[in-house]
């Protein structure tokens, strides 16, 4: 059943129209009334069949105002690089403790971090972190030495993306309380990201549908032309 708020929303604009990106901002903006402050999320369908190697969409993008929520970042590394790391402000530093720990269930954290020569003791750990997207990939910048500069850009905000099994790929780009202009910036460089990110095997349209919400919001279609 449809609440009195999300009649309220609807009413505010036309749902088989495609607007602008300024235009979709506005309206979500606008409608993001919860008593929270809400995520202002993007989902793109693309034309992609991730089945495939050469058709699958996945990277990392660090939008221009961060997304307004500090990542929590656990860190596989030793000596030196641990020290760094911790120093960088990551949420969780160690090596063989730290593997024992997520053994036990911990995962009070978003993104997974290994220097090279850890994944020996990160590669049993692959089932686990595997499943919830947390398994460090070298493809991703999440194995390396610069373990300081990877923490400093997630606590930024940096966001990491991937298509699911749909050819989906859906993230939160921007908070409600941003300005409008932010989070059209957010947005703008958030879509210039997926568009450069187009594989090599994507055949035909590979941008079919873009839509900009807010956590308790209504989806507005943005028409990629404007």
């Amino acid at each position: 059943m449809v609440g009195k708020r999300l009649k309220e929303i609807k009413k505010s604009y036309d749902k088989t129209k495609n607007y602008s990106t300024a235009e979709a901002v506005k309206i979500v903006k606008a409608n993001a009334k919860a008593k929270f402050d809400e995520t202002i999320e993007i989902a793109m369908v693309l034309g992609v069949d991730p089945k495939h190697a050469d058709q699958q969409v996945r990277g990392m993008v660090t939008l221009p105002n961060g997304t307004g929520k500090s990542l929590r970042v656990a860190v596989f590394a030793r000596g030196a690089k641990a020290e760094e790391a911790k120093a960088a402000g990551a949420d969780f530093v160690g090596a063989e403790d730290l593997a024992d720990q997520i053994k036990g269930g911990m995962f009070d954290f978003d993104r997974c971090v290994a220097t090279p020569d850890m994944m020996a003791v990160v590669g049993k750990l692959g089932k686990i972190l595997g499943t919830k997207g947390l398994m460090p990939n070298p493809k991703l910048g999440t194995v390396t030495m610069d373990v300081a500069g990877v923490v400093k850009a997630a606590k930024a905000g940096q966001l990491q993306y991937r298509t699911d099994a749909n050819g989906l790929i859906h993230a939160g780009v921007a908070k409600a309380s941003f300005a409008e202009e932010a989070i059209e910036q957010n947005v703008k460089a958030f879509i210039d990201t997926i568009i450069k990110a187009k594989p090599s095997g994507a055949k035909g349209v590979y941008i079919k549908k873009i839509t900009l919400s807010s956590t308790q919001g209504c989806g507005v279609n943005i028409d990629l032309a404007l």
